[in-house]
């Protein structure tokens, strides 16, 4: 077998994500034969020793992709310094150890809806990074009622912190005397990106749901649920994403 960057056959191995594994070898917890490894380095895991944190890397781990209906309060990592519950702690132990299952992108804590947990390192990446334009469907209720003016904004993009956003997709669902419902349809997910923009919009969110990820929805999935994607249901989110 040739010799392939460390940080690939790390998330090859269900450590971790590819992102992960080179977080891993920038604090030096990567051995190959017994020296400390670097961000770029080779292996050949039929050869070489390779270890992560004293522990020999084990070979390609059964891959897994599963659909977690995350509720609110739950973050959306393997673990937490702060001692909150974490997406993992939803899963039975069989699938909390050993698996390699990480969270592919990030729901913040306050919302719930659509998660996918995943093995693959390289899923991971063409799922949750910017350049593939990968679409979510969220349902958002925000308190009172965004003018046309204000869904134009919206939707053309508004400028945050870190520069303009992306266009958005924005459907009125319902409106109420002091709320509304918003579907939004959008290819790019900066931190807290909707909550931040309702609140620049003078509509601050009151409930935030992720339904669908590309062409995968939630459906009748329950809250704090999970369950795994079927082939047809890999192959049509394979095919989502260049």
């Amino acid at each position: 077998m040739a010799a392939e960057r460390l940080q690939k056959l790390i998330a090859a191995a269900g450590l971790c994500s590819r992102r992960g594994a080179e977080e891993l070898l920038r604090q030096g917890r990567v051995r190959v034969n017994g020296h400390p490894a670097g961000l770029g380095d080779r292996a050949d895991p039929e050869r070489d020793a390779i270890a992560v944190d004293g522990r020999p890397l084990g070979g390609a781990a059964a891959p897994l992709l599963l659909l977690l209906n995350k509720p609110a309060g739950v973050v959306s990592s393997c673990r937490d310094p702060r001692g909150r519950p974490t997406v993992l702690d939803l899963l039975p132990p069989p699938l909390r150890r050993g698996q390699g299952l990480h969270p592919v992108g990030r729901l913040d804590a306050d919302s719930r809806g659509a998660l996918l947990l995943t093995n693959q390192g390289d899923l991971t990446l063409r799922l949750s990074h910017p350049r593939y334009g990968h679409h979510k469907t969220y349902r958002v209720w925000v308190e009172g009622q965004p003018g046309a003016e204000q869904l134009r904004r919206w939707a053309v993009g508004v400028p945050l912190e870190e520069g303009a956003s992306a266009p958005v997709g924005v459907t009125v669902l319902q409106r109420r005397p002091e709320r509304c419902l918003l579907e939004l349809v959008m290819a790019e997910g900066r931190n807290r990106q909707i909550r931040r923009t309702a609140a620049l919009l003078g509509h601050p969110v009151l409930d935030l749901q992720r339904v669908a990820i590309g062409p995968l929805a939630l459906a009748d999935l329950p809250e704090g649920q999970w369950r795994h994607l079927e082939r047809r249901e890999w192959d049509a989110l394979a095919a989502s994403v260049p």
